[in-house]
């Protein structure tokens, strides 16, 4: 496992421009394969256009007190990036007037921003309905500052989204170090005794998998099963939905992909997965992200790669909302990570 991210090693695959130097040439630029415009041109698909405003993605930060294997965010103790109380501010000012149902507060490991605690106790007064942390777990036993993160989560009745590579200790410890495993059991264990992830129960727990390796995610359905009755079985762990995410080929799962010599297997792979079905509901055309400084993407994984939002407005002190529906979405080969099989988004499968 490595201990520190791309930035830190000086590695070229953390640089967003050879990131997308890669993506757009090879097997793509030769015709090898088609590129994800072609080929959604080819079902009446293009250009990508964003649909009603669900969801405010707001990115708190890039520090983690891990470093996983496949981060698509190259997140770790050395990432310094870390929101401010301006930006904050600016976010909350959006979070108050947007028709946006959902918050989904994301990292690095978002609780590791100083002013994470007064942000959601800020951003609970908003009235939004469905309030996510995506939480890596191992945070809440990081250090005795989080150990009462369940008892806050509680009080703000925050929904709790955790990765989760495996059930098992070898494929979790594999993806995201030694003693990860045992950490988010206890954790999940101490979510659980304050009410997270039991039937019936408001306080929603959700689970995240993503693959190993240079391979697509299982049947979303069939893998919640799994989970649900190891978990239970071995440590007596409760949870509401478990949601299968597709590996993007960007940051250190491309570095992963590369370095393996399965670049090109795992995007014919992407590419023989296309489903136009999924591209109906990816994430980018209900979401915006906001990165730690304020400026917006289509997703997530656009933030990761630095392609800003085709508008005129790029930032959330400039947040117009009518002038952002009116815009085309960014895309690139990425972008079949979302639209293979059953589709990807941050909610799991979309077909």
């Amino acid at each position: 496992m490595a201990t520190k991210s791309l930035k830190a090693r000086n590695n070229d695959i953390a640089n967003t421009s050879r990131q997308m130097e890669i993506l757009s040439n090879g097997i793509f630029a030769d015709g090898e394969l088609p590129t994800f415009a072609n080929k959604i041109k080819e079902t009446n698909q293009f250009p990508l256009r964003p649909k009603k405003l669900e969801i405010l993605q707001i990115n708190l930060g890039y520090m983690c007190n891990q470093v996983c294997e496949h981060c698509h965010v190259d997140a770790g103790p050395d990432r310094k990036e870390i929101m401010t109380v301006e930006t904050m501010q600016q976010c909350l000012e959006v979070i108050k007037k947007t028709e946006a149902h959902t918050l989904d507060l994301t990292g690095g490991a978002p609780e590791m921003n100083p002013n994470f605690r007064w942000f959601v106790e800020e951003a609970s007064k908003a009235g939004i309905k469905d309030f996510i942390v995506r939480s890596n777990l191992t945070i809440i036993r990081a250090n005795k500052k989080y150990y009462d993160l369940p008892q806050f989560f509680k009080k703000y009745n925050v929904h709790v989204v955790s990765s989760m590579p495996h059930w098992t200790r070898g494929k979790t410890d594999k993806q995201r170090g030694d003693g990860v495993f045992d950490k988010s059991i206890k954790a999940l264990q101490e979510l659980n005794a304050v009410g997270y992830g039991k039937e019936g129960s408001d306080l929603k727990l959700d689970l995240v998998y993503n693959p190993s390796g240079a391979f697509l995610p299982g049947d979303q359905m069939g893998l919640e099963r799994d989970f649900k009755k190891a978990l239970k079985e071995d440590f007596s762990i409760d949870f509401h939905n478990l949601f299968a995410i597709t590996n993007l080929p960007i940051s250190r799962f491309l570095d992963y992909l590369i370095a393996s010599e399965n670049y090109e297997d795992y995007m014919y792979a992407l590419v023989d997965a296309y489903n136009p079905a999924a591209v109906e509901n990816v994430m980018c055309t209900n979401t915006i992200s906001v990165s730690w400084d304020g400026w917006l993407y289509d997703c997530d994984f656009n933030q990761m790669l630095n392609l800003k939002v085709a508008s005129k407005v790029k930032h959330i002190a400039d947040y117009n909302e009518e002038l952002l529906q009116n815009r085309n979405i960014i895309i690139n080969q990425h972008c079949y990570g979302c639209t293979a099989g059953a589709g990807s988004s941050c909610q799991g499968t979309v077909a």
